[in-house]
């Protein structure tokens, strides 16, 4: 898994940066009540799609929670006295604090099912009767759009698929929660191309190619040989899932 401290400053600038999280914001937002007041971006990063709820919805009050200090620290210079640094495991807020909670590009780093349990039965916990849980689902497959990068990916090691909508929901429906809506956005930006595809197998990006190992240096080498090496292809499209806390 990559090191989020040391990502932290060039994050936004190889994902995407001001479109693809105008994107994220316009879809998040799209199902968050109106009448919400409070909301808590659970792993909100370098706050820069975090900074957009408040600004697109005037009075709506926002928490933003990281576990990595670098990353804390920049959202929190995009978002003053407004981010705390916590694991999203155990979150420091009291039971039904929050009118909406997001996690973003989250559960799909959580490698043990028990973590995803975890965070799903946190981010409830913390939701009033009524609220919403926003997440993103199957993060994986949204970079699959079908190119010929792709198809050289197909053969790697399977990865598991910690979002994976249905276990999502089965979470969600064990803590009160029930489907209340999907959207989808577009990763601008994030359209791989093999050049890049293989600057970020060798800094650990890929799940089952851990840096290092000849595997590794096997699959740079098909994507070496693709043509048009910085050519991006498409942009993947993920899909969120909300769903309301039960009374």
């Amino acid at each position: 898994m990559l090191d989020y401290d040391e990502e932290a400053e060039r994050y936004d600038a190889l994902r995407g940066g001001e479109p693809r999280a105008r994107a994220a914001a316009e879809a998040v937002m799209g199902l968050v009540p109106r009448q919400a007041r409070r909301l808590l971006d659970v792993a909100c990063g370098t706050g820069i799609v975090t900074r957009r709820f408040p600004a697109s919805r005037p009075g709506l009050r926002v928490t933003g929670v990281d576990l990595s200090s670098s990353m804390a620290l920049r959202a929190a210079a995009r978002l003053p006295g407004a981010v705390v640094r916590a694991d999203s495991r155990r979150l420091p807020f009291r039971d039904a604090s929050f009118d909406a909670v997001v996690s973003v590009w989250l559960l799909h780093l959580l490698t043990d099912p028990a973590d995803v349990r975890a965070v799903v039965a946190e981010c409830a916990r913390v939701l009033r009767p009524g609220g919403v849980y926003v997440t993103t689902v199957h993060k994986g497959l949204s970079h699959n759009v079908g190119s010929d990068i792709d198809a050289v990916l197909a053969g790697r090691p399977p990865s598991p698929v910690p979002d994976d909508p249905d276990t999502v929901a089965a979470c969600a429906a064990g803590h009160g929660l029930v489907p209340a809506g999907e959207a989808r956005f577009r990763g601008h930006g994030q359209g791989r191309s093999p050049r890049r595809t293989v600057d970020d197998l060798r800094r650990g990006w890929f799940v089952t190619l851990p840096p290092g190992r000849p595997i590794v240096e096997e699959f740079a080498a098909r994507l070496s040989a693709l043509p048009d090496q910085d050519r991006p292809r498409p942009d993947p499209v993920f899909t969120l899932r909300a769903f309301r806390r039960t009374p």
